[in-house]
């Protein structure tokens, strides 16, 4: 024996290895209870909102001189992936997109960099700009919302009530963030009668110049004495709207007491603010957010309690439901989870007990535990939380990490019928198998690598399969050659008899086929080959997919109106989609969010940001079952109530958020051309079968009325077109005065026309102007009015004005597809189009392409590490293309997995398959140096490779087996199901190819050789 021997220092200090096994055992247990615990992992969503607003202009001057200015200069924000922008009148909204590349830290200091630079340039934007402000808390989850319906209260009543409730759950552990969902804001409305003002001779602007001067909040200085300073305050300011009805001015030499003229009362803002419904109830809504790496499960049980305890004291009529609740989602997921991870262990150890007997399976027994019993304090140190991915990626550690141990128990107990003592037996596997299995545990390692440095959010999103599978490898090779030997010695005896009668048998069997493939060896290898041939070229069968649909109970009900559409439009549309939901008896819950989208109470949800038009709601079925036929019947409703409308009914997505699932982007220089280029498109996708509702992110315009002053005639009457406008917007929509400060609110003070005198389209020619003088005129005398069409929201792509297409598809049919069969008819299109002008794909199917492309890239990385690995280990070029010639045999069973399940190829599939490459190669490496072990002994190339296959026969079907089994509990399961069946089918005609390709290749190559 030469070299340190691991195995054999493990025995000789057992009192130390014992003690090191018991305090993983306790670290794994408490880290287990401490690990975090979410729904899906932490990815950074790298979008941040830039909005700026310029009352009062239109959607062009916004767009010209505020997005046009504010992207040339975003465009040069480092790590930019692309800048999406839309324009409404008066307001700009700029999404800064960052390459998935970004890291955490640079896409932290990019945000930084991006105010400052914005920060710079504020002074070129045009005078009246308010803004910019910036959002880089879009990525920020929602999981618990409360909603709170009242009755009998006013809207401030409960507001109070929430904001009381919102200060008091802040105090819980892991709270980082609440927001308020609903509230509608109070103004003082100050209403005049014009005509009164006009007879009275009262100048409006004097009036409310009054009211601010008496409201203002300024220092009348400190009067120091030689013992103390005394600070002097001046009153008058509002502090309600009592005191604002009190306020006596002087006009035309009296006194006269403002509700005198005017009616001062409280009420909301008008129009309202995006509202919160909760079961069709008026509600606010009290969003939670939790801090980075809290558990969930734990910040639900203290919410609750919390909550429970203020519910005890809330007025009677004010009622709390719970909207979302993911902690609830998360407990039933992790159980499930955890349910599939006992039955894995309880596969993998039956499968263990059966073949290898009780002593031998006992020691498989213990391996598992305490390689997971390390493998969570290095989660726990690394912040790798319980959730979706890492608990898959548990289950698939758990189908591999047994094979090291079942390696060197095997070992053990060959020699141990051979008649070496316990200690030989036990060191043996060390020398013989430690570094062929070092060297296939890290090509395992190095298969999962595409995983873990996938420059996307996709790979960010599925980085915890590749840390936790490598820890968990790493972990077991030293389970297996510091723990089981030592267990081994303990518990193994030498067996009496070799083999029972039955393995005889399958050994028997074993030999005579793989020496009749080996002396067929030139029809075994053609048969092998021409079946990769046909598995290749059977891919293009398999659907394409990028992430599946989420398999939570919830659907979401989008409703789009005209985009000129008002709130109040939206309210009533709303409350028609409520009556619906009502009495359904498939719904559990819902809410609506009205003028905005959802709160993002769910990691991957595609957040809409507010717009009067757009209405949200979040409906929560019964269970799945009952999921599928409300998406149905949401459908066919929505068509018939809404057909002018845009509406979609889709269920939560996994992955990272993409929208509607069919999208083409049209974009070029101008509007109107790609207006029409855009309504082909449209044309194209609505031709196809599988496509359906196709609509438009923008495209019709809307009315506006242009009123345009005789600036001569104005001067001559001694008014201006900023004094017109001032007028009209108070009379109109209300002026703010000044503000009210009550309790912890702000209240605007609005001042406006009675509402029996507001304006309205028809009587807008005769509203009566106050001039200077005191009197006042008609303002059709000075103005002329035409109508005018505007669009009221455009879409700009990195400066080009973009218009999407997008649709739905049909059931059971994959987006994917349907752009493939798009594409003749698109490409045809495309010829047609002048310079500048482009149709692109975009949607679920570009999001897919980038993210595989991203690993894609990452695979040569992959490739040098795994050929590195078994370059070292083998030494031999010959060798080495022996094991690369079995790798990608695997493919002969993914497809024929995925075609006989019907499962799609998606992304994580993608990663499943690229990660079988690694498992395939680790039983090649072994396999061979086993060969070349026997060779070592003086058996020439045949009988070295019968004897070596023969006696690796058992544990590589065994870890076959395992694997393919334990992944059982995880293929039923939407999001692991593809993945698990790819590795199932591939493992499993691998390995059958390993053990009789790869030894009838080694005796082609080196039998050959001892010929000549």
């Amino acid at each position: 024996m030469t070299g340190f021997n691991l195995s054999e220092w493990a025995l000789k200090h057992r009192s130390l290895v014992v003690y090191i096994m018991i305090v993983a055992v306790i670290a794994g247990c408490l880290a287990y209870f401490r690990l975090g615990r979410n729904e899906d992992p932490s990815f950074i969503i790298k979008t941040m909102v830039v909005q700026a607003a310029w009352p009062g202009a239109s959607a062009e001057e916004t767009m010209k001189q505020v997005t046009e200015r504010l992207e040339r200069q975003l465009q040069e924000t480092p790590h930019l992936d692309f800048l999406r922008s839309f324009t409404r009148a008066g307001l700009t909204t700029i999404f800064v997109n960052l390459k998935g590349s970004a890291s955490a830290r640079e896409v932290s200091d990019t945000w930084y960099e991006v105010r400052k630079s914005v920060g710079d340039m504020r002074h070129t934007l045009p005078a009246g700009v308010i803004g910019p402000g910036f959002n880089d808390d879009f990525g920020d989850t929602f999981g618990i919302i409360y909603g709170f319906t009242s009755d009998g209260f006013t809207q401030r009543e409960l507001r109070d009530r929430v904001e009381d409730i919102r200060s008091r759950l802040l105090q819980v552990p892991d709270v980082s963030k609440i927001e308020l969902l609903g509230v509608q804001d109070e103004v003082i409305l100050v209403e005049f009668s014009k005509q009164e003002l006009a007879t009275l001779g009262i100048d409006r602007a004097a009036l409310l110049a009054a009211l601010q001067a008496q409201n203002i909040v300024r220092p009348a200085g400190t009067i120091q004495t030689g013992k103390e300073s005394i600070s002097v305050r001046v009153t008058g300011g509002f502090s309600s709207e009592q005191d604002i009805a009190n306020v006596n001015f002087v006009a035309g030499g009296r006194t006269i007491r403002l509700s005198d003229i005017a009616r001062v009362r409280r009420g909301n803002v008008d129009p309202p603010q995006p509202m919160f419904r909760v079961n069709g109830q008026p509600a606010i809504g009290l969003a939670i957010a939790m801090r980075d790496g809290g558990d969930i499960l734990a910040l639900g049980r203290n919410i609750k309690k919390a909550m429970a305890e203020i519910t005890a004291n809330l007025p009677i009529g004010i009622e709390p439901s719970l909207v979302a609740d993911q902690a609830v989602v998360v407990d039933g997921a992790i159980g499930e989870f955890m349910t599939s991870l006992l039955q894995a262990i309880a596969i993998i150890l039956a499968v263990s007990f059966i073949s290898l007997g009780v002593r031998p399976g006992l020691i498989i027994a213990l391996a598992i535990p305490l390689t997971l019993a390390i493998v969570f304090p290095i989660m726990k140190l690394i912040s790798i939380d319980m959730q979706r991915i890492s608990l898959g990626a548990l289950i698939i550690a758990l189908a591999l990490l047994v094979d090291d141990a079942m390696t060197t128990t095997d070992a053990t107990l060959n020699r141990l019928a051979k008649g070496d003592s316990k200690m030989e037996a036990a060191t043996f596997a060390y020398r013989s198998y430690a570094f062929a299995m070092l060297a296939g545990t890290l090509v395992t390692i190095a298969g999962f690598i595409p995983v873990g440095f996938a420059a996307s959010s996709a790979g960010e999103y599925t980085f915890s399969l590749f840390a936790v599978v490598a820890i968990a490898l790493l972990v077991s090779w030293f389970v297996a050659v510091i723990f089981t030997p030592l267990i081994g010695v303990v518990i193994l005896v030498p067996p009496k008899q070799r083999s029972a009668a039955a393995p005889g048998r399958i050994y028997g069997f074993y030999r005579s086929f793989l020496s009749v493939a080996m002396r067929a060896k030139w029809l075994t290898i053609a048969i092998s080959l021409a079946l990769f041939v046909a598995s290749i070229l059977a891919l293009p069968l398999i659907p394409q997919q990028f992430f599946p649909s989420s398999d939570r109970p919830e659907l979401l009900v989008d409703l789009s109106l005209t985009q000129n559409a008002s709130i109040y439009a939206s309210e009533t549309a709303a409350k028609r989609l409520d009556a619906a939901l009502a009495g359904d008896p498939d719904v559990h819950h819902w809410s609506t969010n009205v003028g905005r989208g959802a709160i993002r109470f769910y990691l991957p949800l595609n957040v809409e940001l507010p717009n009067n038009f757009f209405t949200q709601a979040v409906v929560v079925a019964k269970d799945v079952a009952a999921r599928e036929r409300l998406h149905a019947k949401l459908e066919r409703f929505l068509a018939e109530e809404f057909p002018g409308a845009v509406s979609a009914v889709s269920p939560l997505e996994l992955g990272p958020p993409v929208g509607w699932p069919l999208q083409y982007r049209v974009n070029g220089p101008d509007v109107e051309k790609v207006r029409e280029i855009a309504l082909k498109v449209g044309q194209t996708i609505a031709s196809n079968p599988n496509a359906k509702s196709v609509n438009f992110d923008w495209m019709e315009p809307d009315r506006q009325v242009r009123i345009r002053v005789d600036q001569d005639e104005a001067r001559l009457l001694g008014l201006s077109s900023q004094a017109i406008a001032s007028v009209l917007n108070t009379v109109i929509s209300g002026a703010t005065v000044t503000q009210v400060r009550d309790d912890i609110y702000l209240v605007d003070v609005v001042a406006r026309a009675l509402d029996e005198e507001r304006v309205s389209l028809s009587t807008l020619r005769t509203l009566q102007v106050p001039l200077p003088s005191g009197k006042t005129v008609p303002l059709n005398q000075f103005a002329t009015f035409e109508y005018q069409q505007e669009y009221p929201l455009i879409w700009r792509r990195n400066r080009v004005p973009t218009l999407t297409v997008r649709a739905d598809i049909t059931g059971g049919v994959l987006p994917g597809a349907v752009v493939d069969s798009l594409s003749p008819a698109m490409e045809k299109l495309r010829t047609t189009l002048l310079p500048g002008y482009d149709v692109v794909v975009g949607g679920t199917v570009e999001e897919s392409q980038k993210s595989q492309a991203s690993v894609i890239a990452v695979v040569p990385m992959m490739l040098f590490v795994m050929l590195t690995v078994l370059m070292v280990q083998l030494q031999s070029f010959p060798r080495l293309l022996m094991v690369l010639s079995v790798a990608p045999l695997g493919m002969i069973g993914v497809v024929a997995a995925l075609l006989l399940s019907g499962r799609p190829m998606g992304f994580v599939t993608i990663l499943g398959v690229l990660a079988l490459l690694g498992m395939i190669s680790k039983n090649a490496v072994i396999l061979i140096s086993q060969i070349d072990a026997e060779r070592s002994q003086g058996k020439g190339p045949w009988e070295a490779a019968v004897d070596a296959s023969s006696s690796r026969f058992r544990p590589i079907m065994l870890t076959a087996v395992s694997t393919v089994l334990g992944m059982i509990p995880i293929a039923p399961t939407v999001f692991w199901g593809p993945m698990a069946v790819a590795i199932m089918g591939g493992l499993l005609v691998a390995t059958v190819l390993t053990l009789v390709f790869l030894p009838t290749l080694y005796v082609t190559w080196f039998g050959q050789q001892r010929r000549s």
